[in-house]
């Protein structure tokens, strides 16, 4: 599977991005997706998660009731709308498969198996 992320840009504080991942290759296989993100000098840290079917969602408490993650298994495609955006958001975003944890999936980085090359989102004071 490859994943293609895309919808960064540069945006006001308060504004609003939809990030969007796009799978391609084997995507009749189930998977388990999350968004990380990464900032100059840190690590690479948990986002979002959404279980292979969609029906469980799992957020950072630094972006939980901010932004929300779903996806379209028909279109192969997840996203990660991301309102009430704050400097502190600015960073690369990448979105990641699981194959294993299928229902429950991890905020581990070392759990997701494919990534996508990231998109950058930074937000402006």
């Amino acid at each position: 599977v490859q994943l293609q992320a895309s919808g960064g840009g540069l945006v006001q504080t308060g504004g609003s991005l939809r990030l969007s991942c796009a799978a391609s290759g084997d995507t009749y296989i189930s998977y388990a997706l999350g968004w990380f993100r990464q900032a100059p000098g840190r690590k690479r840290e948990f986002v979002a998660s959404i279980t292979w079917n969609g029906d469980s969602t799992d957020y950072s408490d630094s972006v939980k009731g901010r932004f929300r993650i779903s996806r379209d298994n028909d279109k192969a495609t997840a996203y990660l709308q991301m309102n009430n955006l704050r400097p502190e958001d600015t960073a690369v975003y990448y979105c990641a498969a699981d194959f294993i944890n299928l229902r429950d999936p991890t905020e581990s980085v070392h759990d997701y198996e494919y990534w996508g090359q990231g998109t950058q989102v930074t937000v402006s004071s």
